[in-house]
């Protein structure tokens, strides 16, 4: 067996609903600008007919399990949540054909993808990477996971509320590349292996929190996740 020179990481991994054994997490994919009233609210209007779907991936270090109390993050004074629908993958796939995509599909969360957002839109002004706007310690939460093999959503509706009073509110059926659009795309790039979560992108509404704030969120039919912002780290 291999010897290091100090302990590696812990394998990262979110609890399944009716199951002790914990999902390993693989890779954290992210879909950006995947509602039209999201993509004019930050003021990139989409056109799905000229454009396809774009990613960003987050380090899987970055997991945070819903109802954990993380810190405000560093060198942001804009924290802002955006609530998601979350797909985790059980089976590999490559050049996955849309038709085929439920057969790789485990099940689903309920997510937040929480973003540095004044160096986010510093990078994307500036055409520079978002990592670090996105890939912010603490700021892919993730609820349990809920077995739905070879099921795709195709509606339902999703929620968020800062201190009880509601933020964000769509339906998943509003997402301009569906679930088999999404998986059949990002195929093309990466072999798809159990343990990746692709966050699916969020719906309009999106908006900064403080330390103190709890943040609370839902998809209809897979779950909630919460989250209770910290002090600054």
């Amino acid at each position: 067996m291999p010897t290091y020179l100090f302990p590696p990481p812990p394998v990262a991994a979110v609890p399944v609903r009716g199951h002790a054994e914990l999902f390993p997490i693989n890779r954290l994919f992210f879909v950006g600008r995947n509602y039209h009233a999201h993509a004019v609210e930050m003021g990139k209007p989409v056109d799905k007919s000229v454009e396809r779907p774009f990613y960003f991936t987050k380090a899987p270090q970055t997991l945070a399990l819903s109802g954990t109390t993380t810190p405000y993050p560093s060198e942001t004074a804009n924290y802002h949540f955006e609530m998601e629908l979350v797909m985790a993958i059980g089976k590999p796939g490559f050049r996955v054909k849309a038709e085929d995509a439920h057969e790789i599909i485990y099940g689903y969360a309920a997510g937040l993808d929480m973003t540095r957002r004044d160096l986010q839109l510093v990078a994307r002004d500036k055409g520079r990477p978002w990592d670090l706007g996105k890939d912010v310690e603490h700021s892919s939460v993730c609820s349990e996971i809920v077995p739905m093999p070879g099921v795709v959503i195709e509606r339902g509706a999703i929620e968020l509320s800062v201190n009880g009073a509601v933020k964000q509110k769509s339906d998943v059926d509003k997402l301009i590349w569906n679930i088999r659009e999404i998986i059949a795309d990002l195929s093309l790039f990466y072999h798809l292996q159990p343990g990746d979560l692709i966050y699916t992108g969020t719906p309009e509404g999106v908006g900064a929190v403080l330390p103190g704030d709890k943040i609370t969120g839902s998809v209809d039919g897979v779950g909630e996740v919460a989250l209770t912002v910290g002090a600054k780290a």
